[in-house]
């Protein structure tokens, strides 16, 4: 059996996969937000709780916001502040008393997508994690591309391109600089364009679902933020021109993407042209956490 563990930004998922890549259990809870210690202990406690539902031994593996620094072994760059800096790779391994493998969660939903996804078949997958973060990951025939600073895929945290030419301000991030696409692709980014424009808070959903009603602010602020979602993924065309683009987290749930993203991405690519799918991740939510569980080979 291999466990797989998602940490997200408001939610820890994880699942077991049996020999036939089966679910053979499936659990969440709440992720104990600014509480490093608690984090650690959530995740091995979801994890002996899968144990204790299907009464069997797993191998562990675990998708996160950031990456661990080839250097110090720490996590670096994760929007979960309180990980950064942190041994947690060794710290669960502790609780667990077993190795435990992790890997970016964007990293987790490439691979698990092209494995048996929306990009199952294709040679390059760059997965878009558009949620309470806005994190990118990269698969390479398959597997999890990390690259030589575990860095490959953090299209999060490069400029929003053209911010010039929009007169948008540059609002700061979490990672110490200023503009970068996170600020505004993250869930809460879109929220808070839809807040200054109408006067209310709404949530992601509910503002997609007032735009497609006709309610003029809404599709503003829906426009506005498809227009730099088409930017940001023009950027990764230019660079790695993938076969697909997959896109997951809470935000991938508005179907409009879909239909208005691919249509403007030509505008912001190299000779005009873009032929690129962008498509929902076909497990969903879930997409990461599969991912993670395959970080071990079936032989464990």
């Amino acid at each position: 059996m291999r466990i797989g563990v998602d940490v997200g930004g408001t939610k820890i998922e994880a699942v077991a996969l049996g020999s036939t890549d089966q679910v053979a259990a499936r659990l969440r809870v709440p992720t104990p937000r600014g509480d490093y210690p608690a984090t650690v202990e959530a995740v091995a406690g979801i994890v002996r709780a899968i144990e204790r539902e299907t009464g069997r031994h797993g191998t562990v593996g675990v998708g996160m916001p950031g990456s661990i620094s080839p250097t110090t072994g720490l996590i670096k760059g994760s929007n979960s502040v309180w990980m950064t800096g942190k041994p947690f790779r060794d710290d669960l391994e502790k609780a667990l008393g077993r190795p435990v493998r992790c890997a970016n969660d964007a990293n987790c939903l490439a691979a698990s997508e092209a494995f048996d996804g929306a990009g199952a078949g294709v040679d390059i997958v760059f997965a878009a994690v558009l949620g309470t973060g806005c994190g990118g990951g990269l698969a390479l025939g398959g597997k999890v591309h990390e690259g030589r600073n575990t860095a490959a895929g953090e299209w999060g945290h490069n400029a929003l391109p053209l911010l010039h030419e929009t007169v948008l301000e540059a609002p700061p991030c979490f990672c110490g600089r200023s503009g970068c696409i996170e600020t505004f692709l993250a869930g809460p980014a879109f929220e808070a364009d839809y807040s200054a424009r109408a006067g209310r808070f709404l949530p992601a959903a509910a503002i997609a679902e007032l735009a497609l009603r006709g309610d003029p602010t809404a599709a503003e602020a829906l426009d506005a933020y498809e227009d730099r979602l088409a930017r940001a993924l023009g950027l990764v065309v230019n660079l790695i021109d993938p076969d697909m683009i997959v896109l997951g987290g809470g935000i991938s749930n508005i179907r409009h993407l879909y239909r208005a993203v691919p249509a403007l991405l030509a505008r912001y690519t190299f000779g005009g042209e873009c032929r690129t799918p962008v498509v929902p991740a076909t497990h969903g939510d879930s997409s990461g956490v599969r991912g993670a569980a395959r970080l071990w080979p079936l032989s464990g």
